[in-house]
């Protein structure tokens, strides 16, 4: 489906786009929120600035999309495939990323607080200065990752694999041990 046909199918109220492919379509500024984008393929879409809140996107393959400063708070990305895509400024908080893949994403400065991100593989993924306060990250893979001044306060690291990741300057709860 062309992106154009896809936004006017939205603005005329429809709503579940399940298994739909909009690999490399441009919804920049896209309002989304409520949509449901299961099993979507969105791989090198320009999703940046988009409102995707409250959104279900449960095994979406988003390898190498653009979600730069993208709301995504409160929705639904359990399974989803994020190799590589650039999630930078975004706003995620309460979002389920449980069983996500992650690895290698750009999340600088994401706002991730209580997040799910259970079982999530964020291997070699930037989250500079990302906000993870409160986050769920049990049994997360975190290895060669990049956490530098994120947020951790309140987070549950249980199982989280922290192998070779960068944790200079992360703020932490005085109890807390990486």
């Amino acid at each position: 489906m062309k992106a154009d046909q896809f936004l006017k199918n939205y603005a005329a109220g429809v709503r579940d786009f399940t298994g739909v492919n909009l690999s490399e379509a441009n919804l920049r500024e896209a309002n989304l929120s409520d949509v449901i984008l299961d099993r979507a393929i969105l791989d090198g879409a320009n999703l940046s600035h988009a409102n995707l809140a409250q959104s279900s996107l449960i095994e979406a393959d988003l390898n190498g999309a653009d979600l730069t400063n993208a709301n995504l708070s409160g929705s639904n990305l359990s399974g989803a495939i994020l190799d590589g895509a650039i999630l930078d400024g975004a706003a995620m908080e309460g979002a389920n990323l449980s069983q996500a893949d992650l690895t290698v994403a750009k999340l600088i400065e994401t706002n991730l607080s209580e997040a799910d991100l259970q079982e999530a593989s964020l291997i070699a993924a930037n989250l500079d200065g990302a906000d993870l306060s409160g986050a769920d990250l049990t049994v997360a893979d975190l290895s060669q990752a990049n956490l530098t001044q994120a947020d951790l306060n309140q987070t549950n690291l249980s199982g989280a694999n922290l192998y070779g990741a960068n944790v200079e300057g992360t703020i932490l709860d005085e109890n807390a041990e990486i």
